[in-house]
């Protein structure tokens, strides 16, 4: 018997026969970790699953990738579920992926945290991004089922506690693959035209599927780049979504957040008669003040007798003016008899008195007063100034020590 030869094609086709053959190959899970995980522009993902003892060649195609709720990436521990089979073309077995699950955690909870990772780095978070709600709100914009109990319950909250508030509903799907833009596209509608103050999002509570439409890239993104304030409110007080972190405002329920975007008009009330009832006090106590300060000046003597007060300031002018005189006149006392020492001070030191004692002043023919023998030359005519008049006269000799003889004329 001849021994048939196989082309490389046909035992490709064969071994993906027996593959595809065996049923506990058609629905297989299989546990591992991702490795040279690939998403190619087509849209299909190509990886390895990898454990210590081998390794399986994984392609999940676009139609199932478009399903996953968390991004793959290297690493990851994976329950992955599929079927074995052979591409003809490599010859190669690979396990044809339906699904990607995390292990020890579901893909919900591990989207969850890697877009919180992603968003908070990016600065999504910041508190210093938050805008302040606005204290007295005129219109108030709620974007949320028109279906849902939460609306019934924010309008009837917001009538009771601030009726002069307009409420104006954006409805919304929130829940399903329609709610994400449907929800980011009213708040977006809401900033453009200004329906509001302020933007309540939310919904009541459910499982963490239900709420996954406030976990969603989209809304979180519209949150933050609104320019109204934004008041996440999404199912009850356990419940966490990423509206949560990106909003101005967290409220743990729809409830709560009708009670935190509006104050209580009774408290307004109670508010304003405390402030009444000060304002009263403090213009009481004001008027009770000027009154007394009125009888205080109705009893003064210038508003009861006024030629009184104009003759006061005549008396007190009239003492200011003898002050005034008696300071001038001892002033000029004492200046006269300053100067009457000084003149006799002065007196004392003349050279005229000193002439009347019997002295006398010599000068020389140019009038310089001649104080040495030495200043005049015989023959010289000098003047001599006496107490009374004087005369002029010739030097005959002068002399350096002093004679008490003269001599006599011959």
């Amino acid at each position: 018997m001849e021994q048939h030869i196989f082309g490389v094609a046909e035992v490709n086709q064969l071994v993906k026969l027996l593959l595809d053959g065996e049923p506990m190959l058609q629905d297989i899970y299989v546990r591992g970790e991702l490795s040279n995980y690939k998403m190619y522009p087509s849209g299909h993902h190509y990886f390895t699953l990898k454990d210590p003892e081998g390794a399986l060649r994984c392609v999940m195609f676009r139609g199932q990738a478009s399903r996953l709720r968390f991004r793959p990436e290297n690493g990851m521990k994976v329950i992955a579920r599929g079927r074995v089979s052979v591409f003809p073309r490599d010859g190669a077995y690979q396990l044809y992926c339906n699904s990607l699950t995390p292990e020890g955690a579901g893909d919900l909870a591990v989207a969850f945290e890697q877009l919180k990772a992603r968003l908070y780095a990016e600065g999504l978070f910041d508190p210093a991004h938050k805008k302040p709600l606005p204290p007295y709100p005129e219109r108030i914009a709620i974007v949320t089922s028109s279906a849902g109990a939460a609306v019934h319950d924010m309008i009837r909250i917001l009538r009771r506690r601030y009726p002069l508030a307009e409420v104006v509903l954006l409805p919304v799907r929130v829940q399903g693959a329609e709610a994400p833009p449907e929800i980011a596209g009213a708040i977006r509608y809401a900033n453009r035209w200004r329906v509001g103050d302020v933007i309540i999002t939310g919904r009541g509570g459910g499982s963490m599927e239900d709420l996954w439409a406030f976990n969603d890239e989209r809304v979180a993104r519209a949150i933050y780049e609104s320019e109204l304030p934004v008041i996440s409110a999404v199912g009850h007080e356990p419940d966490v979504t990423i509206s949560d972190f990106v909003a101005d405002a967290r409220a743990s329920t729809p409830s709560n957040a009708a009670e935190i975007v509006v104050p209580d008009q009774e408290a307004l009330k109670q508010w304003l008669r405390t402030a009444s009832s000060r304002l009263e006090r403090s213009e009481a106590a004001q008027l009770s003040a000027l009154r007394r300060q009125l009888s205080a000046l109705a009893e003064k003597r210038v508003l009861r007798d006024q030629a009184a007060y104009v003759q006061d300031k005549r008396m007190e002018l009239a003492h200011v003016q003898q002050r005034l005189g008696d300071l001038s006149a001892g002033l000029v006392a004492g200046k006269r008899q300053r100067l009457s020492v000084l003149g006799a001070a002065l007196d004392a030191m003349s050279p005229l008195k000193v002439l009347g004692r019997g002295y006398a002043m010599a000068r020389g023919p140019g009038g310089e007063i001649l104080r040495s023998w030495k200043d005049v030359q015989t023959g010289e005519r000098v003047s001599v100034a006496l107490g009374e008049g004087g005369f002029l006269c010739t030097v005959e000799e002068p002399w350096k020590k002093e004679r008490t003889a003269w001599p006599r004329k011959k």
